[in-house]
């Protein structure tokens, strides 16, 4: 395995709150990274850093062996690098579709895309979006913005997803589906880096997890080995969460 993205000591401050503090890490090619923490712990500010939303105070990310640190979002969506958003932002007044082939056409200069709107309905058939693909994003619900979220962000054909809880108010059987969509999105060459709190989801897709507590990273491994370890119960899980 070769590295994808490297952190290294990034910190991140807003005013006189250090939101991300002194945080590292690798993650490698082919991998599902889980991020976890309770609310308020700085992943989705550490996403951030990453992604090019948000500027670090300190440190340094590189991805693809370059260093990337502070460019902006489409520098490095073009480079390749995705994201979702834990509340979906489509153009409301677009289709479905017409969402998707926005991506396509501003996000992907790594392949020559010939015909925008077919890969876009490729995209959202890879999804297993539910709806007509003139669907007004205006009218989704939840679930169905998420699976648009997830096709605009694979249409850019990154080398390295980031997926900021995805699964956050699915009912049983569409965690399922999202879980094989996203195992399948690995097996087809695309890393992951997931933001999420439903230990279930963690449990099940992830390589290798990290765990951040006040913007600090407390542990790092295995999904088992950082249940059981001693600061995450205290900081996050609590045995009964371990156990589930």
């Amino acid at each position: 395995m070769s590295t994808i993205l490297e952190v290294r000591e990034l910190t991140k401050r807003f005013g006189g709150l250090v939101a991300v503090n002194d945080v590292s890490f690798k993650i490698e090619k082919g991998e599902i990274f889980g991020l976890i923490g309770p609310n308020g712990a700085g992943k989705t500010t550490l996403l951030n850093c990453i992604a090019g939303t948000h500027a670090p105070n300190d440190g340094v990310v590189s991805f693809l062996g370059k260093k990337m640190t502070g460019y902006n979002a489409d520098v490095l969506c073009r480079a390749g690098m995705s994201r979702t958003f834990q509340i979906s932002q489509p153009f409301p007044r677009l289709t479905a579709i017409e969402n998707v082939m926005v991506a396509t056409i501003f996000g992907n200069q790594r392949s020559n895309i010939f015909n925008p709107e077919q890969w876009a309905n490729e995209m959202l058939e890879y999804v297993e979006f539910p709806m007509p693909p003139e669907t007004l994003a205006c009218n989704l619900n939840t679930v169905q913005l998420k699976r648009l979220d997830l096709a605009r962000a694979l249409a850019s054909e990154p080398e390295l997803l980031l997926l900021d809880e995805l699964a956050a108010g699915l009912t049983e059987g569409e965690l399922h589906e999202l879980m094989q969509i996203i195992r399948k999105i690995r097996d087809n060459g695309v890393t992951v880096l997931i933001i999420e709190h439903i230990m279930r989801v963690i449990m099940g897709l992830c390589d290798r997890v990290m765990v951040l507590h006040y913007g600090r990273k407390i542990a790092e491994g295995t999904p088992q080995s950082v249940a059981k370890d001693p600061k995450v119960t205290e900081a996050y899980l609590g045995e009964e969460t371990l156990a589930a």
